[in-house]
């Protein structure tokens, strides 16, 4: 039975994902981690064209479960998962740890205005480092103080360090998502995937970063058909037939 700890929902060639663990602030345990993999490989391979990930209740994340976490890497965009198309973080409530990383890695971010931001790993003794990515998004000083010091960004600050597209009231926040997902996937699909994949090209990226993209292009051939085939055959003393699977 599929979990509901993350929701998708088809609208208009838009793909609402929502994390779905209210109770826990949406926090990312290792169900939540795993089903993102699924859905965001639903999402690449269906005939949505952009997607949108929210919160339910009054956060979008609170960041690892620190009692039940999963890792994060394997499904955040860009690092653990290639997307061609682009996706839009619709940020409602608390944001903290994990869940800024997922909107950095956002093509857009639509923050509610009483939603704020926070990246405490410095005071818990503890970083992935995939949030050092921000220092190619937001000025250098500013990026380090948010990572340093571990003081909470409101949505009003994070526009005007160009974090985030738009701040709007809460009530607003998917109706302006929607209006800016139904842009893009009324434009051209291969002109989009292919300025996407550009940006992703130019944009500056830190080692964490370029080390999760190593493990998910070698880990697929730990999995893969052909390893095993490899493997059969050389027991065998054959030429081994791969499929490229």
């Amino acid at each position: 039975m599929p979990s509901d700890s993350v929701l998708y929902e088809s609208r208009d060639k838009v793909a609402i994902i929502t994390l779905n663990r209210p109770d826990k602030l949406n926090a990312l345990n290792g169900d939540v981690c795993a089903r993102m993999v699924e859905l965001w490989q639903r999402f690449e391979e269906g005939e949505d064209r952009v997607a949108i990930i929210t919160g339910a209740g009054r956060a979008f994340t609170a960041g690892a479960d620190l009692n039940d976490g999963g890792e994060i890497w394997p499904w955040m965009p860009g690092v653990g998962v290639e997307l061609k198309k682009p996706v839009i973080a619709a940020v409602n409530g608390l944001v903290v740890g994990g869940g800024v990383v997922l909107v950095q890695f956002a093509d857009l971010a639509i923050m509610a205005e009483d939603a704020w931001l926070s990246y405490p790993e410095a005071k818990i003794g503890f970083t992935g480092g995939l949030m050092a990515s921000m220092v190619a998004r937001v000025p250098h000083k500013i990026a380090m103080e948010f990572l340093l010091v571990g003081e909470k960004m409101t949505a009003q600050r994070a526009y005007e360090i160009g974090f985030v597209n738009r701040v709007v009231p809460a009530d607003q926040l998917m109706e302006v998502a929607m209006d800016y997902a139904r842009k893009l996937a009324a434009n051209a699909p291969l002109v989009v995937e292919t300025l996407k994949a550009f940006a992703g090209q130019t944009m500056p990226k830190s080692p964490t970063e370029m080390a999760g993209y190593a493990r998910r292009m070698t880990e697929r051939t730990f999995a893969s058909e052909d390893l095993a085939e490899g493997k059969a055959a050389f027991a065998q003393k054959r030429t081994p037939v791969f499929k490229g699977k």
